[in-house]
C-alpha cells in the first residue's frame, strides 16, 4: 500500500485516545482518594484544634503537646542555623518573663537534625548540649525542645522556620505566624492575657 494511503488510514482513525483514558483514570483516582481521606487532611490554621506532637527535652525526656493541656502555649518551630529564629528569641524571652504566669508556656521546638545526622540542606546535626549552649548564650529560660526528625513540620504543615502557633487553653490555635516576630509587642502581650482570661 502506498505511503499516502497509509497516512490517510491513520488520519481516518484519529488521534490515540490512550492519553485521555489515562488522564481520566488518574483524575478519578485522585478524587476518590481525596473523598476517602477528607477528614485526615485538615489544614493547621487558626480556629482549628492544635494537633498533638512529641519532642525531647534537653534532659532526654519525651514530652507531648497534650502534657500542657489547659495552658496558653506559644509553640515556636525553629533551628539553630536560622538567623531570623535567633533574632526573635530575645523578644520571646522578654514576653515569657513579662507574662510570668504558670498557665503560659513557650515550647521552642528545634528541628535541627540529631547528632551524627545531616538534614536535606546538608546541615549537620546538633546535640542537646549544643541546644543548651544556644539557650545559655541567649539567656533563654523557656523550654527548649528537640525534634530531630522534624515531625512537627509535617504535623503542623510548616513551610519553613521560624513558624509559630499561639494556642488557647481550649487547645485551639488562636494565631499562626510565619517568619520572625517581635513577641514582646503590646499586641501579642494583649493576646496572651486575653487567652489566659478565658
Amino acid at each position: 500500500m502506498p505511503e499516502r494511503e497509509r497516512r490517510t488510514d491513520a488520519e481516518r482513525r484519529g488521534p490515540s485516545r490512550l492519553p485521555y483514558a489515562v488522564a481520566t483514570t488518574l483524575m478519578a483516582t485522585l478524587v476518590v482518594a481525596a473523598w476517602v481521606g477528607r477528614g485526615r487532611f485538615r489544614p493547621v490554621i487558626a480556629g482549628e484544634r492544635a494537633p498533638d506532637f512529641a519532642a525531647w527535652t534537653l534532659d532526654g525526656e519525651r514530652v507531648a503537646l497534650s502534657d500542657y493541656e489547659g495552658k496558653v502555649l506559644l509553640v515556636n518551630v525553629w533551628a539553630t542555623w536560622c538567623p531570623p529564629c535567633r533574632g526573635e528569641m530575645p523578644s520571646m524571652e522578654a514576653l515569657y518573663r513579662e507574662i510570668g504566669d504558670e498557665r503560659f508556656e513557650i515550647l521552642a521546638v528545634s528541628v535541627d537534625p540529631g547528632l551524627g545526622q545531616v538534614d536535606p540542606g546538608g546541615r549537620k546535626g546538633v546535640s542537646s548540649g549544643d541546644l543548651a549552649a544556644f539557650a545559655d548564650e541567649l539567656d533563654l529560660t523557656f523550654p527548649i525542645l528537640h525534634d530531630p526528625g522534624g515531625d512537627i513540620q509535617r504535623i503542623y504543615q510548616t513551610v519553613g522556620v521560624p513558624e509559630s502557633f499561639i494556642i488557647g487553653t481550649d487547645g485551639v490555635i488562636a494565631r499562626k505566624l510565619a517568619g520572625a516576630t517581635v513577641w514582646d509587642h503590646p499586641n501579642y502581650r494583649a493576646l496572651i492575657h486575653r487567652l489566659l482570661a478565658q
